[in-house]
């Protein structure tokens, strides 16, 4: 893949950098050669990007073209909402109210250069800014009011970069440019990223799980790069992302989504999904709707709580939202232990779910992409527990144990529930959770990241499993550049 750095004025440009070609402004946007360029990485270095400025126009026919620019339009567009430059200000509070505390004045100017600042004291708060708004390099102003805030992000211009800076900024263009992302020896039919958090404890895959769908990408030829909360602003790098964390709304998972849904990307989980499938709330709702079998259930407010007993007895099965791995649900076996629940339930929410309890020794997952079936497992529940996970305070919690059933040996009535169930949601990844009280199915929730993890939900399947995800990554992005729905 090409990497190209345009730039106004390619005489005034001060580095060489190898492997990459430095452009024209004006070639970039008016000469055929890089129309007809079918792949490229370009890192637009315009002074401006004021809206149909040339600097505008070379991000936005890059888009157009299939390449791949820094800063993207939606990047560009973002400068210009001060909304969200408040939003990324809150965001960001603790680290620009640590960072600026010393300062004295009551404005502040902090140049950025490819997510660095001179100053280490500020290393931090330059990374995170370069996150939000990957702009290669810029000037944010901060003022002080009752606390430091975000005023104003402007794209730096090379001469504006003054003589003490020089070497710092050669220096950081020099090893953001090195980075291994733009060598392109392979030739990799698409490059994609991996949201990937191996320490944290309820991740839905595992380090080989991970291992195994690189290992599958690989040979798609998809080269796979594994990203970090703090790449953010790596994004636009890239043709699709796979997140491999837990999800949720108010999560830099669900930020990570929409801002690849908005540069183009083909994104598992999509925003929507993770919307529809972090909400219980939801859920209900669309399984009423739908004639979904389910456990009888009542959406709860506290004007009706008192219909609770009447309608479902006890125990009963209290939900917060957005509840997952078995967190935020809770059992009430009678009127005193609800009204304690209840209490602390709504504190986080105005709706609560109420569900009858069906008990079981198992819930069947399905995991279903794209209205397909992938796996079926039976997830039993934890030994001397109701639920799959039983929580030990400040230990590790236990698990029941995996049961892995091939799909032609599945019951085809719970495979056909759980893509009919699936369908509502998305054409994304979905984990189904149904019960079978007595011939009788009953579809729980609907997961939007479903855990895949190395000797689980991959025995039967094996490397197909994760070959069959690759594979529907690149078929999207195939579909997309030829201009069909993807």
């Amino acid at each position: 893949m090409a990497v190209l750095i345009v730039v106004e004025n390619v005489r005034r440009w001060p580095l060489d950098i190898e492997g990459a070609q430095i452009v024209s402004a004006r070639d970039y946007v008016t000469q055929r050669r890089f129309f007809d360029m079918r792949r490229a990485r370009v890192f637009n270095l315009c002074r401006t990007y004021r809206y149909q400025g040339t600097g505008y126009y070379v991000s936005l026919l890059a888009e157009a073209r299939g390449h791949k620019p820094m800063p993207s339009v939606a990047a560009l567009q973002d400068l210009g909402q001060s909304a969200l430059l408040r939003i990324a200000s809150e965001e960001l509070d603790r680290v620009i109210q640590s960072s600026l505390a010393p300062i004295r004045s009551n404005v502040f100017q902090l140049s950025v250069y490819f997510g660095r600042n001179l100053a280490k004291r500020h290393d931090r708060l330059s990374k995170l800014l370069f996150s939000s708004f990957p702009l290669p390099m810029m000037r944010a102003e901060f003022v002080r009011q009752d606390s430091w805030h975000l005023r104003q992000l402007r794209p730096i211009a090379t001469s504006e970069i003054p003589d003490s800076h020089y070497a710092f900024v050669v220096a950081q263009a020099q090893r953001f440019f090195a980075r291994p992302l733009i060598a392109d020896k392979e030739h990799p039919r698409c490059e994609l990223a991996i949201l990937f958090n191996g320490q944290a404890e309820n991740s839905p895959s595992d380090e080989l799980a991970i291992r195994r769908f690189v290992r599958a990408a690989e040979r798609l030829r998809i080269r796979v790069t594994i990203l970090t909360r703090d790449d953010y602003g790596r994004i636009p790098e890239f043709d699709a992302l796979f997140i491999r964390e837990t999800t949720s709304v108010n999560h830099h998972t669900y930020r990570f989504a929409r801002r690849a849904e908005a540069e183009g990307l083909i994104v598992i989980d999509d925003p929507q999904s993770i919307l529809r499938c972090s909400n219980k709330v939801y859920q209900a709702e669309l399984f009423n709707k739908h004639g979904i079998p389910c456990p009888k259930t009542l959406i709860v407010h506290k004007g009706n709580v008192d219909e609770i007993a009447r309608e479902l007895d006890f125990p009963v099965v209290l939900k917060r939202p957005d509840s997952c791995f078995s967190i935020g649900v809770e059992k009430a076996r009678d009127a005193a232990e609800l009204e304690a629940r209840l209490e602390i339930f709504f504190r986080g929410s105005e709706l609560i779910v109420a569900q009858e309890f069906v008990p079981s020794k198992f819930d069947w997952r399905v995991g279903v992409l794209a209205g397909r079936p992938l796996f079926v497992c039976k997830y039993h529940m934890a030994r001397g527990h109701w639920q799959i996970r039983r929580s030990n305070g400040t230990k590790r919690p236990n698990y029941g144990k995996v049961e892995t059933i091939a799909l032609g040996d599945a019951p085809a009535q719970v495979v056909e529930l759980a893509v009919k169930t699936a369908g509502l949601i998305g054409e994304g990844l979905y984990g189904i959770d149904i019960k079978d009280v007595d011939g009788r199915l009953l579809v729980t929730e609907i997961n939007d990241n479903p855990n895949i993890e190395s000797g689980c939900e991959d025995v039967c399947a094996k490397d197909a499993l994760y070959e069959a995800i690759m594979l529907h990554f690149l078929e999207r992005i195939e579909r997309r550049r030829i201009g069909e729905p993807a």
